[in-house]
């Protein structure tokens, strides 16, 4: 498939999904949305592919934010409720992914940016990011899970202070609060990005997408029923391949190899 604002690259088992308007910061026009959801579909579905790295085009941004064009367009409650859950939509469609995202964020990851990467499971900033939810300055509250995915990330108080000065933080300031894992040299990101991706790819594919699942789930549960649904999907991994592979192979000392069965 062709893309207008993003660029997809595969060396499997990693792909590479750059916003691709640096002209405009990576700014996230309702067509970039579009396409990262296009291609993230296709994405999901190959068979080559066991993890995957969003990053923004250029040094200076990986997205600052939603299109303010399209948002001053905006005429009605309704028009409003539906931009917002357009970005929602994108927002869990990477969350429930059965792969692994990894967010490499450089520069600028404001508003919708910055919700767009806490929709990742990993963040790994360039010592150049800068996060924020800037949405009280324009007149709006966050609208593609910011408030939700802040306070989950980073606790109430925190997300609040976000949310209510529009305050931008760094990446070391971002890491401290728990915003972010990860936090490199630009020129090194997405060496690190992707390393991290393949120490992931390498793994029991099934186990991996359980452990995914289990956490973004488990996340919002009472700890009993968080712990009930983890033996549920651990009772489920038993019945694969997989673990057979996988200790088979620990036992024999050889390296596993992975069916995704």
């Amino acid at each position: 498939m062709a893309f207008q604002d993003i660029v997809v690259t595969i060396e499997a088992p990693i792909a590479a999904l750059t916003l691709n308007r640096p002209k405009v910061l990576n700014a996230l026009r309702t067509a970039l949305l579009k396409e990262v959801s296009d291609a993230l579909t296709e994405l999901e579905h190959d068979e080559s592919v066991r993890a995957i790295v969003v990053t923004g085009a250029g040094d200076k941004s990986f997205a600052a934010g939603a299109d303010i064009g399209e948002l001053n367009a905006l005429t009605s409650s309704g028009m409003g409720a539906a931009q917002s859950r357009s970005g929602q939509a994108l927002t869990r469609q990477i969350e429930r992914m059965s792969k692994p995202v990894i967010m490499a964020v450089n520069g600028f990851a404001l508003g919708g940016g910055c919700e767009l990467a806490m929709a990742g499971d990993i963040i790994v900033a360039a010592e150049n990011a800068k996060f924020g939810q800037p949405a009280v300055n324009l007149g709006l509250i966050p609208g593609y899970g910011g408030t939700a995915r802040a306070t989950r990330r980073v606790g109430k108080g925190m997300a609040t202070y976000l949310c209510l000065t529009g305050e931008t933080i760094d990446a070391r300031e971002a890491q401290r609060v728990g915003l972010v894992e990860r936090v490199v040299p630009s020129e090194e990101l997405m060496d690190e990005a992707k390393r991290i991706a393949r120490v992931i790819a390498s793994k029991a594919p099934l186990a991996i997408s359980a452990c995914k699942r289990t956490i973004n789930n488990g996340a919002h549960l009472a700890l009993d029923d968080a712990l009930e649904l983890e033996a549920l999907e651990f009772g489920t991994l038993v019945d694969t391949e997989d673990i057979k592979e996988g200790t088979g192979a620990f036992l024999e000392k050889r390296a596993p190899v992975w069916k995704g069965k």
